[in-house]
C-alpha cells in the first residue's frame, strides 16, 4: 500500500511540485494545506504516514504546526521544508521533532531521499 503524505505549503505551485514528485514515485497525497492551522486539522482527518511542512506560512507557521501535530501524535513523521538561510528555524524544527528537512528550491532526488529515509 502506498505511503500517504500530507503536503503543507502556502504556495500552491510548491504543493503541486511536491505532489508531482511524490505521485510519480508511488506515494499517495492524503491531503494538502496552505497554512499550519489547516495542516493540523487535515492531519487529524487524514492520518498521513508523513507530513511535508513548510516553515514560513501565514496564520500558523510550520514550527507551531509541527508542535501541534506532535502533541496530537508523538509518533508523527514530519519533514520540514525551508528556504535557504533559515538555519535557526531548522534547528528548532529538529529539536521539536522533525525527522529531516529539505531546502528550497527542491531537487526531486533530495525530496525522495528524505521521504524514503523517514517512511520507506
Amino acid at each position: 500500500m502506498a505511503k500517504r503524505v500530507l503536503i503543507v505549503d502556502d504556495a500552491a505551485f510548491m504543493r503541486m511540485m511536491i505532489k508531482d514528485i511524490l505521485t510519480k514515485n508511488g506515494y499517495e497525497v492524503a491531503a494538502e494545506a496552505e497554512n499550519g492551522k489547516i495542516a493540523v486539522s487535515k492531519y487529524q482527518e487524514s492520518s498521513p504516514d508523513l507530513t511535508l511542512l513548510d516553515i514560513t506560512m501565514p496564520e500558523m507557521d510550520g514550527i507551531q504546526a509541527l508542535k501541534a501535530i506532535k502533541q496530537l501524535d508523538p509518533a508523527a513523521n514530519v519533514i520540514m521544508c525551508s528556504a535557504m538561510g533559515q538555519q535557526a528555524m531548522v534547528i528548532e524544527a529538529i529539536q521539536s521533532g522533525a525527522k529531516d528537512f529539505i531546502v528550497k528550491p527542491f531537487q526531486a532526488e533530495r525530496v525522495l531521499e528524505a521521504v524514503k529515509k523517514v517512511v520507506g
